[in-house]
């Protein structure tokens, strides 16, 4: 069953070139990251805190740039072109690594095109939604999921690359291995997507949501409730390995082995919760892994041995993989004829997110310590489950009702 609607989403045009794009788009990325501290610290002699704010500001010019984006998308421009500029821009920003060897020049570079880099996932997103539209196809959570999910394959074989080209290069490989798949990927975007025609129809009296639009306004809670659930996600990737060396006297092994199990069952719980989204609500579905998530990190805060961190993964794979994986569609649930604004927003929250847990994590873990830090993860991921509850589809139509009687 499951094998048969994955072969039916290739009835949607162009979705074998959304495959590979979001595959090595995952693998360029991963290919840097797990060095990018390394390398600001120890070649160009940032202190830990410099790179922190190094980071943090490439993240929010990302943020602003998605912003800015968002609001033109879908009124009119060409996606492709979209697409294609953020691919460049983002060969320009690794390429920057290889140029610039100091603290300022990297971050007014980086900061710039990876920034306006950074639309290129929720445009491909939005691009794979109005073609599954357009191919008139009602598995639209399952083929987005199935997306999302090769875009965290490509975490999986990335590092690894990473390895033999910083082995057989230095830096400088590793950084021009990145710009070269970002090159790769604008060649795939230019020769075989399409431009993304507007359809020939008499303009409506109501336009499409903005990102600033009444429509859009009403997520602004969901919108915090999912940076929330982003933020502890970040906190767990870092306060959980520490967790196991410094309290429970756990091995690098052990760290490497849990690492490895979530992000080897993220993959087939993603596309099995993206196929479920047919008989179940993206809202159900992200309310069930909030509750899941609570269980996680009630686990992690009462655990005395590794092994039951490890043998948890079951559970943090099945919140991390709704969470990336039906994230994207509970948005595209609420702004249909929006998906740029959706995928904007959804990615939006994942950055800044990432952000806030990061130092959440670091100063949590000063002031709490590893172990305490997860209780709270718990409060977070509560009150996240309970601003979703409230912002449920049946309380969104209540609120737009009288709007829509005041309007007819």
């Amino acid at each position: 069953m499951l094998l048969s609607r994955f072969k039916n989403l290739f009835q949607i045009k162009h979705y074998s070139i959304f495959i590979i794009c979001m595959l090595l788009i995952g693998t360029s990325v991963s290919i840097t990251m797990p060095y990018l501290s390394l390398y600001g610290t120890s070649v160009i002699g940032m202190s830990t805190g410099a790179f922190g704010v190094f980071m943090a500001i490439s993240s929010l010019t990302g943020v602003i740039a998605n912003t800015m984006i968002a609001n033109y998308s879908d009124t009119g421009m060409d996606r492709k072109w979209l697409i294609l500029a953020a691919m460049l821009s983002s060969a320009c920003g690794y390429a920057s690594y290889i140029v610039f060897d100091s603290f300022l020049g990297l971050l007014l570079s980086v900061s710039f095109f990876n920034g306006l880099g950074a639309a290129a996932m929720p445009q491909m997103f939005a691009y794979a939604h109005e073609s599954a539209t357009e191919s008139q196809s009602d598995d639209k959570t399952f083929a987005k999921s199935t997306l999302r999910s090769l875009f965290s394959l490509g975490f999986l074989i990335g590092p690894l690359i990473g390895t033999m080209l910083l082995a057989a290069f230095d830096y400088n490989g590793l950084f021009l291995g990145t710009t070269s798949i970002f090159i790769l990927l604008s060649a795939l975007v230019y020769f075989f997507l399409p431009k993304r025609k507007m359809a020939n129809t008499p303009k409506l009296k109501v336009q499409k949501p903005t990102l600033f639009s009444e429509e859009t306004k009403r997520l602004f809670l969901p919108f915090i409730a999912f940076i929330f659930l982003f933020s502890v996600i970040a906190i767990n990737s870092m306060n959980t390995p520490l967790l196991i060396i410094h309290e429970l006297n756990g091995t690098h092994a052990d760290v490497g082995l849990m690492v490895g199990l979530c992000a080897g069952l993220e993959i087939p719980i993603m596309l099995v919760f993206g196929a479920l989204s047919k008989k179940l609500s993206n809202h159900s579905l992200v309310m069930v892994s909030c509750l899941v998530g609570i269980l996680y990190f009630m686990v992690l805060g009462i655990s005395t041995a590794s092994w039951q961190l490890i043998a948890a993964q079951i559970l943090q794979a099945t919140f991390v993989a709704v969470v990336l994986g039906n994230g994207l569609s509970y948005f595209s649930d609420y702004l249909p004829d929006s998906a740029g604004v959706a995928a904007t927003v959804y990615a939006n929250a994942s950055t800044l997110g990432r952000l806030i847990g990061s130092l959440m994590g670091g100063f949590g873990a000063e002031l709490a310590g590893f172990r305490y830090l997860n209780w709270l993860c718990v409060s977070v991921i509560f009150i996240s489950f309970i601003v979703l509850l409230v912002k449920s589809p049946k309380a969104m139509e209540k609120m737009e009702e009288p709007r829509q009687m005041r309007i007819t």
